[in-house]
């Protein structure tokens, strides 16, 4: 191991020294700031290994625990220098996106130009410039800003969009699309009133630009990547969904956030021919469905699905839904139906109607609250291999999910003070 180590710090030197690589950290106030690594072999040796035991040692979640129980929470929330501690926020995933380290090995970007002027040629700063550069960033803002896109703002692997801080709004216009890319994590953002654009030349990376066709207008949209986490944002009123994963996505969590004002709010798989879908597995923690929600949260096709400690207020047609015969494991959500009698239950299958072979899907409720008539029909024989596949945490009693959804949502983060 000692010899394999010293091999690897003396490949890393050697990069370091042909690239003059720059390391950077923010400081007290937030502000970037950029300081040489040391030339020196054996300072390399020590990050090297630390590098190698912090990816394979995945530290305990809780050990900062401020009580709340949310385990994404306490992991990093209690942290007062949170601001200086940015990235500790990727050693924080769970379920089945819990490897989205996003660009936790890069370096900070500051965005400071909400304009978005040219889809083809991004202005520096802007967050459109960062978001498709080819290397990991961790992306952050300077202040408060509302950013109207002209067209989908195309990710690129290995970024955070991390709002901490600043009161992030992305409205009124296209927004985020993450696309046969893998590594994302957005955070922070109020995502709202997106709209369909496209029909135009958008960049997707420093090197490439094509053609876009017209985009359906969701929030933000997940077409084939991995390794994706979503989480403390805020999402209503888009043209589409608010959040659809589709075309083979999988490895994606889906927690602490809000949605409001919506109707259909998240739809993960396609359409019932495409079977690439069957490699999806999402889950869905900690979120709350709040006011105004109609149906799909979510709706599911082919994949394995963990639907664990949400808070569903209502909804006007049904909670959780789907066809092509998913596995859904709903576990400690509480589910709160509206006074419409015609609306109490909390599942739909979407079936012909002389089709029957849903009662071989298999979906369950463990240990849910079911509150004012709201009911959950089961399906399937219970194959424990396929609940396996779908569990992806231990669920919490659903008495606590008052408790672990009650941040939900972009929080109110400042300088100095725990969020």
């Amino acid at each position: 191991m000692a010899v394999s180590l010293r091999i690897i710090a003396l490949c890393a030197f050697l990069t370091a020294m042909m690239f003059a690589v720059r390391s950077e950290r923010l400081d007290e106030s937030g502000e970037l700031k950029h300081e040489h690594a040391e030339d020196d072999p054996e300072a390399i040796a020590a990050m090297v290994e630390s590098n190698i035991r912090n990816s394979t040692e995945r530290r305990k979640l809780g050990f900062l625990s401020c009580g709340t129980g949310n385990p994404i929470d306490d992991c990093w929330r209690c942290d007062r220098n949170w601001i200086r501690n940015r990235k500790r926020l990727a050693d924080c995933a769970i379920g089945f996106g819990r490897n989205a380290v996003g660009g936790r090995d890069g370096r900070y970007y500051v965005v400071t130009d909400p304009s978005d002027d040219d889809a083809v040629n991004p202005r520096p700063g802007t967050l459109r410039h960062a978001v498709i550069q080819d290397r990991p960033l961790w992306i952050v803002f300077k202040r408060d800003m509302v950013i109207t896109l002209k067209q989908e703002l195309i990710m690129n692997s290995f970024k955070t969009i991390d709002g901490r801080g600043a009161n992030v709004h992305i409205a009124n216009g296209a927004c985020i699309t993450i696309q046969y890319v893998t590594n994302v994590i957005v955070h922070g953002l109020h995502i709202h009133d997106c709209k369909p654009t496209g029909n135009a030349m958008v960049r997707s990376s420093p090197s490439h630009y094509g053609w876009r066709t017209m985009a359906d207008g969701d929030g933000i949209s997940i077409f084939g990547a991995s390794h994706v986490w979503i989480d403390h944002n805020s999402l209503s009123g888009c043209s589409d969904g608010l959040i659809d994963a589709i075309m083979g996505s999988t490895a994606i969590t889906i927690s602490n956030n809000y949605f409001t004002q919506h109707n259909e709010v998240m739809l993960l798989g396609h359409s019932d021919s495409n079977t690439r879908d069957k490699v999806m597995q999402v889950t869905v923690a900690y979120n709350h469905f709040g006011e105004g929600l109609t149906q799909r949260m979510p709706r599911c096709r082919h994949g394995y699905f963990h639907v664990v400690n949400n808070d569903y207020t209502s909804w006007e047609m049904y909670a959780i839904g789907g066809s092509a015969n998913p596995t859904i494991n709903s576990q400690g959500n509480r589910f709160l139906a509206s006074n419409n009698q015609f609306t109490k239950e909390v599942t739909k299958r979407i079936v012909n109607s002389d089709d029957n072979q849903w009662k071989e899907w298999n979906w369950r409720s463990e240990g849910d609250l079911l509150l004012n008539g709201a009911y959950f029909t089961p399906s399937g024989g219970g194959a424990s291999a396929s609940y396996a596949r779908a569990s992806s945490l231990a669920a919490k009693p659903s008495s606590l999910v008052s408790t672990l959804t009650s941040d939900a949502g972009v929080l109110n983060c400042r300088k100095g003070v725990q969020c």
